[in-house]
């Protein structure tokens, strides 16, 4: 068997374990471009590793100032990082860093620098695991982000979770069960706390509602089996 072919094996058979499979961690960290998305994109998902006793932490690295809505009277750049302080306390989310790079701009901004600032996160919160929004289902600050997470995670030996849309190629899906109607409610309530943006709330409710307690993911670094494989080169999704 060629290493091509082990390593398409090992892809698919991590694909087939996987799937309804919330995978196993201790500490989460979710990385995000801009306040909301930790609700709106990762609530659920996030829900569901507090829910199996996983400690939550979010770095985010913008605060949003470049939303196309503003239902508030102050300013995005304001009051976006209070927003996102009341959705991560509905979420369960024990540690909050909001950072202050250009939003919609994350693009430009270097990659090196970002993926220190990320790695700086998984030291501080001890992290197991990274979650973000996948670079198909989001814009080019969530590529940016995906993409610095990736080198961040690659370097310390951290597996990448990513959330993506239904039907994605590679996708996979955990069932929230029983549980699906109280991960939404809590979702729903965290993505109510960014006021300034209840013009996109009525969208956001019909979307989580058509989800039918699924979440769809795909690794964009596959978790290794031991400490040693871990430290060295890891397979990387398809971007």
């Amino acid at each position: 068997m060629t290493t091509a072919t082990a390593a398409t094996s090992l892809r698919v058979a991590a694909t087939a374990a996987a799937s309804l499979t919330l995978p196993a961690a201790a500490s989460v960290l979710a990385v995000t471009a801009r306040p909301g998305q930790e609700s709106a994109e990762l609530g659920g998902l996030l829900y569901a590793f507090r829910r199996a006793g996983a400690s939550l932490s979010l770095l985010c690295l913008t605060r949003g100032e470049a939303a196309a809505h503003n239902s508030a009277s102050a300013r995005l750049v304001a009051i976006r990082p209070w927003e996102v302080q009341l959705a991560a306390a509905v979420l369960g989310i024990g540690e909050l860093t909001v950072a202050n790079y250009p939003d919609g701009k994350l693009a430009e901004q270097p990659a090196a620098e970002l993926g220190d600032r990320i790695r700086r996160a998984i030291r501080q919160h001890s992290a197991d695991l990274l979650v973000v929004t996948a670079p198909e289902a989001g814009d080019g600050d969530d590529i940016a982000v995906a993409r610095a997470a990736a080198a961040a995670a690659a370097q310390l030996g951290v597996p990448l979770l990513a959330r993506t849309r239904p039907g994605t190629p590679g996708a996979w899906a955990i069932d929230l069960g029983a549980d699906a109607a109280t991960a939404r409610a809590i979702q729903k309530s965290a993505a109510a706390a960014h006021s300034s943006q209840s013009q996109a709330l009525p969208a956001l409710m019909r979307r989580l509602d058509a989800l039918d307690g699924r979440e769809p993911l795909r690794w964009l670094l596959f978790p290794q089996p031991g400490p040693r494989q871990r430290e060295r080169a890891v397979t990387r999704a398809a971007w």
